[in-house]
């Protein structure tokens, strides 16, 4: 697969451009693919990434969608908030990843992809849910079944995030609520800078689940006293992180020890909301209607379009792509004359 950056003509908007040899997928990864580009064509909310536009060009799928200037929310965490995001920017997102849920459950689907690196943010702070591939229909012959059982395809990179019950793939399955269990992982994977159980082998990791092992927001209230006044090691979070980086990060300007990074305090709302969340028992969690009302979400005064921005700060949103056209060896700007039927002429590569 191969990722291009493009632009509308007639708005000036830039937009991105996944091509996908058709050829080098395997019949199961077409069929794959085609689910998700049904999906992107029944869904339309404003928290879902919206499709442009799909066609196919020679042996290539194109899927064209809007540009996200902030990236993802896991590139934020890689690149600016190793040790974990602000409560209030959790906020706003988890909020716009639950309304889009809200809406997918409505429809019939489960997302079963529900993660970090599936939740995008504009270069206007609006909050998108992407992912749409791994959705699964809960409608069968014209009835909403109770549940379903099928294993998400390709799921080993969405292992930590999944719930014990869909990990568990017995006669009881599984239904929507399993994407709020994910929803809690991904406020620990936000709140903590690394998503729980990651380094952990699946079938441990499949064990611990099932055995109630729960993770938490890693703060004051969660972390013992003399753990938070040892010397904070980076490792933990981000064992790829370079460790001058790290140090310097953490080195205050006054000379005096660094502080360990989990010397923190989210508010009793937060944890609770992660509680609620990554309940054992499915029936014991909340839909994502009833956890939209939840009382993490009060402290949130203004939409998420006017507030992220800020919260997000000193990342600043992609906007300058000078230098960043180069030499094109497989011809992709000349395919444009190629594809006047499909009015592919409108794209400036």
């Amino acid at each position: 697969m191969t990722v291009n950056l493009a632009r509308y003509k007639p708005t000036g908007e830039y937009v991105t451009i996944r091509r996908i040899n058709l050829e080098a997928c395997s019949n199961e990864m077409v069929t794959f693919l085609q689910g998700e580009l049904h999906v992107s064509k029944l869904f339309s909310h404003p928290n879902i990434v919206p499709y442009r536009a799909t066609f196919i060009s020679d042996n290539e799928l194109w899927v064209v969608t809007s540009f996200m200037a902030y990236g993802s929310a896991k590139d934020l965490i890689g690149t600016h908030f190793m040790d974990g995001m602000n409560e209030l920017a959790i906020a706003y997102i988890l909020q716009g990843v639950l309304k889009a849920l809200d809406y997918i459950h409505h429809m019939g689907y489960v997302h079963r992809s529900v993660k970090a690196s599936h939740i995008l943010i504009s270069m206007d702070g609006k909050v998108y849910l992407s992912g749409l591939r791994s959705n699964l229909s809960m409608i069968s012959h014209g009835q909403r079944q109770r549940a379903v059982h099928d294993f998400p395809k390709y799921s080993v990179k969405v292992l930590p995030w999944l719930s014990p019950e869909v990990l568990q793939q017995n006669l009881q399955g599984y239904d929507a609520k399993s994407d709020i269990y994910s929803v809690g992982i991904t406020a620990c994977e936000l709140a903590n800078g690394h998503v729980p159980f990651k380094d952990m082998p699946a079938t441990q990791m499949l064990l611990e689940k099932l055995n109630g092992t729960v993770p938490c927001l890693l703060d004051t209230s969660t972390i013992p006293a003399e753990e938070l006044t040892m010397s904070p090691s980076r490792s933990i979070a981000n064992p790829s992180l370079n460790d001058s980086l790290a140090t310097s990060n953490l080195r205050p300007s006054n000379g005096d020890s660094p502080s360990h990074p989990y010397h923190r305090t989210f508010s009793p709302h937060f944890h609770h909301f992660v509680e609620q969340c990554l309940q054992r028992n499915p029936d014991a969690r909340p839909n994502a209607s009833t956890l939209l009302n939840h009382s993490f979400f009060k402290q949130i005064k203004r939409r998420a379009s006017e507030a992220l921005p800020e919260l997000l700060r000193p990342v600043t949103p992609i906007t300058n792509f000078e230098g960043s056209q180069s030499q094109d060896p497989s011809g992709i700007f000349s395919l444009v004359t190629d594809l006047e039927g499909l009015e592919v002429d409108d794209w400036e590569f």
